[in-house]
């Protein structure tokens, strides 16, 4: 008798779709807000290669804070205000997709959501790459043995870039060959550049092969997408990165 109450009445049935509209309305309220987290202010990320050790390692899992809503304000305000990034913090690059369609972004936002961030569109190409910046517009930078002396724009001397850095990392420096070409870009030298107004270098702190300004040349601050704010795994070194 109670089993038909609930199939027949309009009471039940009523009750039944409320509870199902709720549900609904609960779920695209956590949907919207996770995405307009992940998209504007922090998202997670898993480190899949040791390009970053001896600092980070792959598995290391790390929260990124982003640099979406700066951007928007100095697009919409300031053109002349300070980038929401310093030399020696570890960022978030893309180096392949800086423009890639928004529409693009917002569908594998979905994606990732759907598989608790285990799939991506753009997994088969990745682009974004985990990199300390080193270098700001207007610099002057050089490498020596695997190691850069930069000179800020209006500064009259150079620094390593230890000295620039106020949090300390140490970089895996390759042993090479005596007669190594040193005209290739991980021959541990580098001629001096100035960096233009709209450029930064950023490095990776495993100094061998591994692919960074030094091949891609500088990169544009738009590129440069987020910066990390705390490892939560593994649990023996959880802290700042």
């Amino acid at each position: 008798m109670f089993d038909k109450w609930r199939r027949y009445s309009y009471r039940a049935q009523k009750h039944q779709r409320h509870r199902l509209l709720k549900f609904f309305l609960v779920f695209l309220i956590f949907f919207v807000l996770y995405n307009i987290l992940t998209a504007f202010f922090i998202s997670v990320w898993t480190v899949n290669n040791d390009t970053m050790q001896r600092g980070i390692h792959a598995g290391d899992r790390i929260i990124f804070t982003s640099f979406a809503v700066p951007n928007l304000l100095s697009d919409i305000g300031n053109k002349d205000a300070s980038l929401p990034f310093k030399r020696g913090d570890i960022v978030l690059v893309d180096a392949e997709h800086g423009g890639k369609q928004r529409s693009l972004v917002i569908l594998d936002s979905i994606v990732r959501f759907f598989t608790a961030q285990r799939v991506s569109l753009f997994n088969k190409n990745p682009s974004l790459h985990i990199k300390r910046i080193i270098g700001l517009p207007g610099d002057e930078i050089s490498m020596a043995n695997f190691i850069f002396v930069i000179r800020p724009s209006g500064d009259s001397y150079s620094l390593t870039e230890f000295e620039h850095s106020k949090m300390p990392y140490d970089p895996v420096i390759p042993q090479i060959p005596a007669q190594w070409d040193t005209s290739i870009p991980f021959s541990g030298s580098m001629e001096g550049i100035v960096l233009g107004p709209d450029q930064c270098f950023v490095i990776s702190d495993d100094r061998s092969n591994t692919n960074d300004s030094r091949t891609w040349g500088p990169v544009s601050p738009d590129m440069i997408k987020a910066k990390a704010l705390f490892r939560f795994w593994p649990p023996a070194r959880i802290g700042r990165p």
